[in-house]
């Protein structure tokens, strides 16, 4: 999808907009765990979350009358910040019920907001449409410019840190751990990449199994960074080939990452983003004694839902 050269330029690109994000070992949660973990704190850019990678490498030299996407939050508020700075209009559809707080920081940057659907495939499919319709350019939550932007938070990990046994990310529609995937096979290294799912929104896990896209009836799930049902065949080409298995958690499992993270580091995570620290947990006797990365891949998530939820 892309060479090392290409991967350094987009780093270089994206230091133009923020410092590399910290990657920390946290003793707490290496007696937790039984093992060194070290957190990459993506929920330490100018979204909150790991996104906005993929957005700045998207519009470098775009011209557009105008970009429509789709999103759950963070990638909609990358296309936001990133469209903003390049002077380019942005729509983004997301599902009704959706994060009333991501909705709020979407308009902040800028973005036209579209309510549709019951869920992101279903708003995903009308912002193709839309973006169609009007003669606008629509933009994947998948494509190769958006994962060579969000492999920048693994080449910086991996270089900041030799030697890691394995690195677990979280997987909604497959950019983060295909960029995880790339980067490791760049840098000629042999840690084991583990996405995670949702149990109620484990498309990706069955189609890992399967061998083949398989696409589920619902996705649901309090961690809404990981609610997809269809599956992106790119992605889970390089999935299949890359990726060491893929582990599913439980709401209740993440909610208890959420709190370790917060009672550990004192790092709000969203659901997606605690969830590698919930697998990291779950499989803990498997990992005992070794070096273990995990992705807190984003902080937004909405105040009501932290109650409810988390406390």
């Amino acid at each position: 999808m892309f060479t090392l050269t290409e991967l350094e330029a987009a780093e270089a690109l994206i230091r133009r907009h923020f410092p590399a994000t910290p990657q920390f070992a946290w003793p707490l949660l290496a007696a937790r765990t039984g093992c060194e973990v070290w957190v990459k704190h993506e929920n330490h850019t100018p979204t909150g979350a790991f996104k906005v990678r993929g957005g700045i490498v998207y519009f470098d030299g775009l011209r557009s009358r105008g970009v429509v996407s789709a999103t759950r939050g963070n990638h909609g508020q990358s296309l936001a910040y990133a469209g903003a700075k390049a002077g380019i209009p942005v729509t983004i559809v997301v599902p009704h019920g959706n994060s009333v707080e991501k909705n709020a920081a979407m308009r902040a940057q800028g973005a036209r907001l579209i309510e549709h659907g019951a869920d992101f495939d279903a708003a995903r499919a009308f912002a193709a449409a839309h973006a169609a319709e009007h003669g606008l350019d629509f933009a994947p939550s998948f494509a190769p410019p958006l994962v060579k932007g969000v492999a920048t938070y693994a080449l910086e990990l991996l270089r900041a840190v030799p030697g890691l046994d394995a690195l677990y990310v979280p997987v909604g529609l497959g950019s983060g751990i295909c960029g995880c995937i790339l980067a490791r096979d760049l840098l000629g290294l042999s840690t084991e990449v583990i996405g995670v799912q949702s149990t109620g929104a484990d498309a990706y896990a069955q189609s890992f199994a399967a061998g083949r896209v398989v696409e589920t009836a619902q996705a649901v799930t309090r961690a809404d960074g990981m609610a997809t049902r269809i599956p992106d065949p790119g992605a889970l080409e390089i999935i299949l080939k890359g990726a060491a298995r893929i582990v599913t958690v439980t709401d209740d499992e993440v909610r208890d990452a959420i709190r370790a993270y917060w009672t550990d580091t004192h790092n709000l995570a969203e659901g997606a983003g605690a969830a590698p620290l919930a697998a990291l947990m779950q499989e803990r006797t498997r990992m005992a004694g070794k070096r273990v990365a995990t992705i807190l891949c984003g902080g937004n998530i909405d105040l009501d839902l932290f109650r409810e939820w988390v406390l």
